[in-house]
């Protein structure tokens, strides 16, 4: 019996398929304190994630918020073990953000990726341009936050299986 290293990593510049539909499990449940650490160390001093006492008297939601910038960190951050890990070069870009539905604490994100488009670069061989989308969802399945990202990935490296 031979034994071999699996490495994880992310997908190279061939291995993404257009059109699939990458399910990044498991959720993430978003706590209070994700939710006042992540606002505090980014310095957003908005009441709706901070104060309890003014977000309930706040139309419509009358409940403190998730920051949309974890909410949107985390959808991102979700993909990358399955995406991007150790294949990534950069991050271009981020467009079309949304967030059509509010996330509360307590509430479990779960992301999903489809690649909308790729191409080689062409000013960096051996590298291609992956442009995704990601969508958030909470447990109900409703649609939380969306996102379009651009990355630029690493060709399989020569010798390679395709």
């Amino acid at each position: 019996m031979s034994t071999h290293d699996v490495l994880q990593r992310g997908l190279y510049y061939e291995e993404f398929e257009a059109d699939a539909r990458y399910l990044h499990r498991p959720g993430r449940t978003a706590t209070e304190a994700d939710n006042v650490l992540f606002t505090t160390l980014t310095m957003n001093t908005q009441a709706l994630h901070l104060d309890t006492a003014f977000a309930e008297r706040q139309e419509p939601f009358r409940a403190r918020l998730m920051n949309s910038m974890w909410t949107l960190s985390t959808m991102v951050g979700s993909s990358v073990a399955q995406l991007t890990q150790g294949t990534l070069v950069a991050q271009l870009g981020f467009g079309d953000v949304t967030f059509p539905h509010p996330l509360f604490a307590g509430d479990t994100l779960y992301t999903e990726s489809t690649v909308v488009e790729k191409r080689l670069s062409s000013s960096r061989p051996g590298q291609g341009i992956v442009k995704i989308a990601h969508t958030g969802r909470n447990q109900d399945g409703t649609i939380v936050a969306t996102a379009v990202r651009s990355v630029l990935v690493h060709c399989l490296p020569e010798g390679s299986p395709a």
